[in-house]
């Protein structure tokens, strides 16, 4: 069995408490297998990477994920402070991501799967789909000092089951934006303290979820151009008590207003602008009512953003926060692109999707611990660049600054690696140590091909 190094012991112990010791031991080596393990993350290959292949109760590290009793939520709670703790400990609002990503699987015994549109194999002009199971993924958007950058680390992952499958379980269907509003107000308990900014792309800009937001929660979301807006209501005054209409005079649409000669456009530059520096772009922005006859009213400021050269299509923001600068609206939308990066990374260092497991409970536990994943990683990164363990590799045709996250992997790798070396030199005799130090060093070749 492979020694836990004592930081990762330490940062996974604030898990504990929500496991049995011989669980909490079972799902500490699985974590560490599935670091260390390329390829597919079966719990099998995992068991092969940490030499347990001849172990005759292998079953009992598949029943982790199958019968044990502990809590995924639970520990997406922990996951939560734990980040905050570490990288915004000084700060009280809080930025988070909000999208969904698409689990490609197929076979019978999966129930929750569905077909859907495969986003990361459609493009404008060429639309895919896939079966799968769909998740929806909320990720704490945090500077990384080490890094130089933003990085989108995910704390909580749900499953959002297919319309089919409420149907055969006599249930009511629940929708994207349900589950969000669900999701949401789940944060709101666990950080009565902050103020809180989700991210989201235009599935998530719907009247019902906007206006069912708890007051620490501002909305922050690709807008249609052809919504419907109007004008606050003036006040009015009957029988000196006073009363309000629903909405006021309609307003232009946000298409119409773009090719409006009236429209007050203002010349801004970005310092990064989707892998672009010092972008020079245009925006324009007003306050109105989002209404529709029949679902709640929802009052934002818009903000139109358009490239001056007419090289990038012209977007809309919404914000449920009237007070916020439309400048300030715009960078925090430009921080969403950062969710998108998480899931290529988890997909080509951490092997989601690569999966195996059929039963429920296992497909509820496997993929939120696979994405989470990525922040522990995060976490055990940010101990190894407190001590300058942390390496940045570099290539001929690639010269690197700073830290990726292929990095951060890497340098893990070594470290647990490194960590067995030194263990188990002071167990064995020569013979054996020169044994282990052949394997380790082609283990160490291996970590070296991230």
């Amino acid at each position: 069995m492979f020694q836990l190094p004592p930081e990762f012991s330490a940062l996974i112990s604030v898990f504990s408490p929500l496991f049995s010791k011989k669980i909490f031991e079972r799902a500490g080596q699985l974590l560490l297998g599935a670091i260390l393990t390329q390829g597919t993350r079966t719990v099998c290959g995992i068991l092969r990477t940490l030499g347990l292949k001849n172990t005759h109760r292998w079953d009992l590290y598949h029943r982790v994920l199958s019968r044990a009793k502990w809590s995924a939520f639970q520990c997406s709670k922990k996951l939560l402070h734990l980040l905050i703790k570490t990288f915004l400990a000084q700060d009280k609002v809080l930025i988070f991501g909000i999208d969904e990503t698409l689990e490609r699987r197929k076979g019978e015994q999966i129930k929750a799967k569905g077909i859907y549109r495969d986003a990361v194999r459609s493009s404008k002009s060429h639309f895919v789909k896939a079966s799968g199971l769909r998740w929806i993924c909320v990720m704490l958007l945090t500077p990384i000092s080490w890094a130089n950058r933003i990085w989108a680390l995910p704390f909580l992952t749900v499953l959002a089951p297919s319309e089919r499958y409420h149907e055969e379980q006599g249930k009511p269907h629940k929708t994207i934006s349900d589950w969000t509003k669900q999701i949401c107000l789940v944060i709101s308990r666990w950080l009565p303290d902050f103020q809180f900014i989700m991210l989201g792309d235009g599935s998530y800009a719907v009247r019902k979820l906007l206006a069912a937001a708890p007051p620490n929660l501002t909305w922050v979301v690709r807008f249609r151009m052809d919504s419907r807006l109007d004008d606050f209501p003036p006040p009015y005054f009957i029988l000196n008590e006073a009363a309000t209409t629903e909405k006021g005079e309609r307003q232009p649409s946000l298409h119409n207003r773009l090719e409006d000669e009236q429209t007050e456009w203002q010349n801004v530059q970005f310092s990064e602008w989707y892998g672009q520096t010092n972008k020079v772009m245009q925006i324009a922005t007003g306050t109105s009512i989002w209404y529709r006859a029949g679902e709640p009213i929802v009052p934002i400021r818009w903000v139109l953003v358009r490239d001056p050269k007419g090289e990038l299509d012209p977007t809309a923001i919404a914000c449920t926060d009237l007070e916020m600068p439309a400048m300030q609206i715009v960078k925090h939308y430009l921080k969403r692109w950062q969710v998108e990066v998480t899931f290529e990374e988890v997909r080509a260092h951490l092997g989601v999707e690569t999966q195996r497991q059929w039963s429920d409970l296992s497909i509820l536990r496997s993929t939120p611990c696979l994405m989470a994943l990525f922040s522990i990683v995060t976490l055990w990164a940010d101990y190894l660049k407190s001590v300058n363990l942390l390496t940045t590799f570099q290539t001929a045709w690639y010269q690197k600054t700073f830290p990726t996250f292929s990095d951060a992997v890497a340098s893990i790798r070594y470290r647990i690696w490194g960590f067995q070396l030194n263990s188990h030199s002071l167990k064995n005799s020569k013979c054996e140590i020169s044994f282990k130090i052949f394997n380790y060093h082609l283990a160490f070749m291996a970590a070296r091909t991230v």
